[in-house]
């Protein structure tokens, strides 16, 4: 992976317990233009994650006092940091140890001794699939949008403000960061995220009624999840009512109206640009017009006379 593909390095943090294999791990990386960091521990590693931030982290399985899967399960607890990928390494092939690093958060494994292009070649698949993704998360906080992110297992494992704002309606003292709230909504989210279920009852307080709806799989493990409560009407809304668009048209036009591309919303909605394409040629249509500037530029109008 060349710099210049992808605008600044990537920084990737390698953690093992061998001197000797953080040196191979450091020549392979920097020769392929990565910025290569070193942990020798658990511990330390957990200690320049938040000074850092790398991009993705190669994570040794089998350390002494604390292993590779422990340190991924504190990992993926913080929730600035969950995203990272993970790739476990290990000498180690069985199934139970393959098992445990995907259940304690990795995202892939690849088995010593390192073969320099095979593990190249993963570095470059699993950071492509968390821009994508970080991409999409970005968008969809700064949009607004209430979504809950969970795995396929319903464990939630982000979520944006304005989803944090709706449970705080519903939930008496509601932290993001308090696990119980986590443990108790797992059973109903993963029923939703399994059977890809529609507008489904969350919560009911004499306050607020709150719904989550299934949306899509942002990337491998992570199904996005959006929340209403029993006064919204949103902004999508607005645009179906409006232009007689489909649930889902309405989605991407109001992706449009905030100025996304269609590889961006294609991210966002988990499905491919192609698709956006198909929904924007139905969009079109159904507004009279005949580029993506005068859809938003109508979709504008739409809402803000709402």
């Amino acid at each position: 992976m060349h710099p210049e593909e992808a605008g600044a390095p990537p920084t990737v943090l390698a953690v093992d317990d061998t001197a000797e294999t953080l040196c191979l791990l450091t020549d392979i990386l920097e020769a392929a233009g990565i910025t290569a960091l070193i942990a020798r521990t658990g511990a330390k590693a957990l200690s320049l994650i938040p000074q850092v931030k790398p991009d993705l982290i190669l994570m040794d399985a089998l350390m002494p006092k604390m292993d590779g899967f422990e340190t991924c399960r504190r990992i993926k607890k913080v929730r600035d940091f969950a995203h990272i990928p993970i790739i476990f390494m290990t000498g180690l092939s069985d199934t139970e140890h393959v098992v445990k690093g995907f259940e304690s958060g990795g995202v892939d494994y690849v088995t010593k001794p390192i073969v320099p292009d095979e593990l190249l070649a993963r570095i470059r698949v699993h950071l492509a699939n968390s821009r994508l993704a970080q991409s999409a998360r970005i968008a969809l906080d700064i949009s607004g949008t209430p979504v809950v992110a969970v795995n396929s297992r319903g464990q939630v494992l982000w979520i944006t403000p304005e989803a944090a704002k709706l449970f705080s309606k519903a939930l008496k003292g509601f932290s993001a960061e308090d696990p119980q709230w986590r443990i108790e909504i797992t059973p109903v989210l993963a029923r939703i995220s399994e059977q890809r279920l529609g507008r489904t009852r969350l919560y009911t307080t004499p306050e607020v009624a709150l719904y989550a709806s299934f949306v899509g799989e942002s990337r491998p493990d992570e199904r996005l999840i959006r929340l209403s409560d029993d006064n919204s009407t949103g902004d999508e809304g607005i645009l179906r009512k409006e232009f007689d668009l489909t649930g889902r048209e309405a989605e991407v036009l109001l992706w449009i109206t905030q100025g996304k591309s269609n590889r961006d919303v294609a991210a966002i909605l988990a499905c491919s640009p192609r698709t956006v394409n198909k929904h924007l040629e139905q969009i079109f249509q159904k507004l009279r017009v005949e580029n993506r500037t005068a859809a938003a530029m109508l979709a504008m109008r739409a809402l803000t006379k709402s």
